[in-house]
């Protein structure tokens, strides 16, 4: 292991999964840069840390924006001189639709927070892991189940989680040469406020509407800091993390 802290970067760092990977995170002493819309909801975050063996350090972004990424980054190699590890989290959905009734502002708003933001992160982590000494970094995205296959009227989400896979795939490649890791987890139903709702009963890919079960978000956090915790020269590429019981193998 190396002699140094280890250094995080956490997008939608303010709820959900992000949060709950970021209190992993600075639970094993990492630094952790907490990324996210809404700074009430990041220092909420930081404040829920406590007096946990890492540092944190609150950095309001809008991750869609390529000069806020820049700043981002900027303000985090400030903090914490380094960059070892990138969690390309934050995303949005919107509420289920007809193919043909998805708005173009809907549409572009998932695309420029799912793809184009984590596109833009990995941009600004390539150009610090390549230049930091020692070289190199890992990057986790968060993908999805819709990474492999849709829900019932999903397709702005379900299109932009295949590009994550794509992304995750050509920053592997392009990474090697770098000492820079890149693996990507699939999350199948962790009980967040985005998803508890598939307790109550959510659409089926045969017309049904009927509950779903789900898992602890901790038990993603302990994915990720598995992933986290490797060598640069092993890598998890792909992790899928699921509610067992949950209609994916099969779906349909």
């Amino acid at each position: 292991m190396p002699n140094f802290t280890k250094v995080a970067l956490v997008t939608g760092a303010g709820s959900g999964i992000g949060r709950t990977v970021a209190l992993a995170l600075l639970g094993a002493g990492f630094q952790v840069v907490l990324a996210g819309r809404r700074r009430e909801a990041l220092e909420e975050t930081a404040a829920m840390a406590g007096t946990t063996r890492g540092s944190a350090l609150v950095v309001p972004t809008d991750i869609t924006d390529p000069a806020a990424v820049r700043d981002l980054f900027s303000q985090s190699v400030q903090e914490f001189g380094r960059l070892d590890l990138l969690f390309n989290n934050a995303g949005v959905g919107i509420p289920s639709a007809e193919l043909e009734d998805v708005t173009a502002e809907q549409w572009q708003r998932v695309v420029q927070t799912n793809l184009s933001g984590p596109f833009f992160c990995t941009q600004e982590a390539f150009r610090l892991m390549k230049r930091q000494t020692p070289q190199g970094g890992r990057i986790i995205n968060n993908g999805s189940i819709s990474a492999h296959v849709p829900r019932p009227n999903s397709a702005p989400y379900t299109s932009t989680k295949h590009g994550v896979t794509g992304l995750t795939r050509s920053t592997s490649l392009d990474g090697r040469k770098y000492n820079i890791a890149c693996g990507q987890i699939d999350i199948g139903n962790a009980a967040t406020e985005m998803a508890m709702r598939m307790a109550e009963g959510v659409p089926q890919a045969d017309g049904s509407i009927r509950p779903e079960p789900l898992i602890d978000p901790s038990i993603v956090a302990d994915a990720v800091l598995y992933m986290a915790s490797l060598p640069l020269d092993a890598n998890v590429q792909f992790m899928t993390v699921m509610a067992t019981k949950m209609p994916f193998i099969g779906r349909g």
